[in-house]
């Protein structure tokens, strides 16, 4: 199998005919092996006017794509285009893919040029531009994504063929490339790195003459086309030509690229020479960041010797580290030896070795040296000795941007002492020693918004409030800021409004946060691929977590792991800035954990290729962990429910400094996002466990709606179960919910139904708590009575099945029923016989309720019932009320 996108979009068996299909084959390949979402291949199909069929449509592309590649593969479980929700995928093996072939290629010749090896360098960039058979996706037609790809790769060759061409003429090769140049130089006349080299080839070939013309024929184009003058590059290129300096002539030895003048050997520098400067251009729209402006400035301005000589700054990907390095070194003061960026990964993204990172440091020290053009040693030792002395006692700021590890920068810090650092990378390197740490966090809100609206223009600026709803879904990142704003920049038939229902859905905003190369999912790939395989795996699991934050137990059981163990790898998370701890300053409150907004989208993403176990494992683990700590808590908070606890082997002994009611508090949303998600996973009997277990909690605290919601799950999950006890309890708690609510239809339906439900089950006592209910509910509407005759039936079951704690719930009926009638005698010894029988079933809260109501009756001649309280914690103000 071959596919082909550096010209012409095809396949090498058979390519369909009609363009729409090319297009989806285009736009997955182009992804590299990554999931492209359904809505961004109907973006790029149809634009922001799909037709009603658009989803039906592309599933027929889709079809007709598998059919072509099935001709290809000789086995149907070869097939290379899969489905993976939310989109489609293709898998492209190594070699397969012309773009992938071309990345390779390119990032070893560039490697090559960096090591001096002008011949490998030469082979390798003119081999990834044999690829290449016409313009990038060519012939069919681009919506806003292959566009943009196109435009990039495209922008790419033509760079991989300046630094090819440089490399030749490093090798002595002008006389052979003039012809090519000159082609070049009239298809790209405003390209003044091709220019320069023409220049250059025709200057060593004896041709100054048609050098100088070069450079004239240059300049008019740019100042009639643009209306400026050549740049610094060209300009000093025809110095050199008119001055006829040797350093520009061909050498039997080829000399090293100089500056931007990669083609030309360099000149040796003039008496009072600028500074080296070797920083990458500033951000545009960079935007707040005034206190860390600040604190690095004064960092950087500090004249007493001072322990620390390098800021690290670190953060999440996607917040700007390098964008604010890059920002603090070009406005810092003094540095008047340079100012020196070097970046710490290679073209890959993967880490480069410290020997590297020495090397690439000492040759752009050494760019403007006029010392003889030694070679490298190859050693670190000896590299660090070199590296010495050329920073010992000059006035260096050096950025070095993107480190992965305290191991690799520690040669190179040790070996510029003298030297102020800015040090960015994507996680905390605590490990190194004198360095003040800078923690990026997002963006406020404020400068959120200023930053979508400076760099998106007046259509942004236009619409505040889809700019703020904008700014949320970003999460305020500044990646996926700029990246959101410069898609309304380019795409004039898009609104800002438009761009929120684009971003609305999570499990499709990564794949619309890409911009050309700027692309917000890579950088958080990256990230996550930077730590440890268990790591990876307890950040994709950790999605599953309830919003907005989590505690430990939570991780320990998705992870399945002891607590301790789960904290070393929630802590490894936190350092990469994977993920947050939101602990409270000043208190002994245990700390909680949660995701970024797009970091969590990720996690999702990437558990949607778990097998299929392992999730519902996970949330099983979740589910019925928190059913033990929450009837561990409502054991604690209603003494009385102590076994129930205790059977399930938490105990009841209260733990030292824990509050049931605190952890409830705090729990709660959580726990009731639990229970939403062990019933969407289809996991019954956590869900219906779970909900039983937050009833007292949410009676206590009046959590009505919360409390219907779980049970309205539960009752749900009990039926698909077929747990008929389970049902029956929480029907009555239903009953309960109405009945505090009075919503006495409800409740009476609830208490019938779940008095049934018992019978069936052979459990008369809680047949008989429904009775109970029954009586409340008749009461409560003045039906004193009927009410007698339920809680009489309720004493009966009591008596009858030993239920120490129905008994005493019928007796407090009964008791009221005695007041209601006048008879205050019978109340008080039914309100004592109440007290008893919550003792035997060491029910505290009960017998203190009986004695505190018997005494309230004892003490007035006729029932207040404005203050009688009716049931534990609850008053009925008035027992007529129908």
């Amino acid at each position: 199998m071959r596919f082909h996108v550096l010209g012409p979009v095809r396949m090498e068996q058979r390519t369909p005919s009609a363009a729409k299909p090319r297009v989806v084959l285009a736009t997955l390949l182009v992804q590299g092996n990554n999931v492209v979402s359904t809505h961004s291949l109907i973006d790029e199909l149809w634009g922001m006017e799909p037709p009603r069929t658009a989803a039906t449509t592309l599933q027929v592309y889709v079809s007709q794509l598998r059919k072509a590649l099935a001709d290809a593969v000789d086995d149907e479980r070869q097939q290379p285009l899969l489905t993976r929700p939310p989109g489609y995928v293709i898998q492209v093996r190594p070699g397969e893919l012309d773009l992938a072939v071309f990345e390779s290629l390119r990032t070893r010749g560039r490697a090559a040029y960096e090591q001096r090896d002008f011949e490998a360098a030469s082979r390798w960039l003119g081999e990834s531009l044999a690829l290449w058979s016409g313009p990038a996706l060519s012939g069919i037609p681009h919506g806003p994504s292959l566009e943009t790809n196109a435009i990039r790769l495209n922008e790419l060759r033509t760079e991989v063929l300046e630094q090819r061409i440089a490399a030749d003429l490093l090798l002595g090769r002008h006389h052979e490339l003039i012809g090519e140049l000159m082609a070049l130089a009239n298809e790209f006349p405003m390209r003044e790195t091709l220019q320069a080299h023409l220049m250059v080839a025709l200057y060593r070939s004896g041709r100054e003459a048609e050098a100088l013309r070069t450079y004239h024929r240059a300049r008019r184009t740019l100042i009639n086309e643009l209306g400026v003058e050549p740049g610094p590059t060209l300009t000093r290129l025809l110095d050199r030509v008119l001055a006829a300096d040797p350093g520009l002539a061909w050498h039997d030895t080829p000399l090293r690229a100089s500056g931007t003048v990669a083609s030309g050997s360099p000149s040796r520098p003039r008496q009072g020479a600028p500074s080296l400067h070797r920083l990458p251009p500033r951000a545009a729209h960079f935007t707040g960041r005034d206190e860390e402006l600040a604190r690095g400035r004064r960092f950087l301005a500090a004249t007493a010797p001072v322990a620390a000589r390098v800021l690290a700054v670190s953060g999440r990907p996607g917040v700007g580290k390098s964008s604010l390095a890059v920002q603090l070194a070009h406005a810092a003061d003094g540095f008047a030896d340079g100012r020196i960026h070097i970046g710490l990964r290679d073209a890959a993204g993967a880490a480069v070795l410290p020997e590297t990172a020495m090397a690439m440091l000492l040759r752009r020290l050494r760019a403007d040296d006029p010392a003889p053009d030694d070679p490298l040693p190859a050693g670190a030792e000896e590299l660090g000795e070199l590296l010495h002395r050329h920073t010992q006692g000059r006035d260096l700021l050096l950025v070095l941007d993107d480190a992965v590890s305290e191991a690799q920068v520690r040669p190179l810090l040790a070996s510029v002492p003298d030297s102020m650092v800015v040090l960015t990378s994507r996680r905390t390197l605590a490990a190194l020693d004198d360095v003040q740490h800078l923690v990026l966090d997002v963006l406020g809100p404020e400068e959120a918004e200023r930053l979508l609206t400076d760099a998106g223009g007046p259509r942004m600026a236009q619409d505040p409030a889809a700019v703020a709803e904008l700014a949320r879904l970003c999460g305020r990142l500044p990646l996926a800021l700029r990246v959101t704003a410069g898609g309304l920049a380019v795409r004039p038939h898009w609104t800002a409004a438009g761009l929120v229902k684009r971003l609305a859905d999570e499990r499709t905003r990564l794949s619309a946060l890409t911009l050309g190369d700027l692309d917000v999912r890579s950088g958080l790939l990256a990230a996550y691929r930077d730590v440890p395989a268990p790591e990876r795996a307890a950040f994709r699991l950790l999605g599953l977590a309830p919003l907005p934050g989590f505690r430990l137990w939570t991780a320990a059981a998705l992870l399945g792991l002891d607590p301790p163990e789960a904290e070393g790898r929630l802590e490894t998370l936190v350092r990469a800035h994977l993920l947050e701890a939101r602990g409270r300053s000043g208190t002994q409150a245990p700390v909680s954990y949660g995701f970024h907004s797009l970091l969590r989208s990720l996690a999702l993403e990437m558990l949607a290729e778990e097998p299929a176990p392992v999730v519902p494992a996970a949330m099983d683990r979740l589910g019925r962990a928190g059913v033990v700590l929450a009837r561990r808590a409502d054991a604690l908070l209603a003494p009385g429910r102590d076994r129930l606890a205790a059977s399930e082997g938490a105990g009841a002994a209260r733990p030292p400094g824990f509050s049931p009611l605190t952890w409830f508090r705090e729990e709660s949303a959580g726990l009731l996002a639990v229970v939403r998600q062990t019933h969407a996973a289809g996991l019954w009997g956590p869900t219906s466990a779970l909900a039983s277990a937050l009833s007292g909690y949410y009676e206590a605290c009046a959590r009505w709606d919360d409390w219907q919601v779980s049970h309205d799950l539960a009752v749900d999950a009990a039926r698909r179960s077929a747990d008929l006890a389970a049902e029956a309890s929480l029907v009555r708690s239903l009953g309960d919910l109405a009945w505090q609510r009075r919503r006495y239809d409800r409740a009476m339906g609830c208490y019938e139904l779940g008095g049934r439900l018992f019978i069936r089950h052979g459990d008369r006592a809680g047949a008989g708590r429904c009775s109970c209910g029954e009586g409340d509910v008749l009461f409560g509407r003045g039906r004193v009575a009927e009410a007698g005759t339920r809680y009489a039936r309720a004493l009966g079951a009591g008596r009858a099945e030993g239920d120490a704690r129905g008994l005493a719930d019928a007796l407090r009926g009964l008791a009221f029923v005695a007041l209601r009638e006048g008879r205050s005698e019978e109340a008080l010894r039914l309100l004592g016989e109440c007290a008893d029988a919550a003792t035997a079933a060491g029910d505290e809260r009960w017998h203190a309720y009986a004695r505190r109501t018997g005494a309230l009756v004892a003490e007035t001649a006729e029932a207040s019932w404005s203050r009688l309280e009716v049931r534990p914690g609850v008053w009925l103000l008035d027992p007529s009320a129908g």
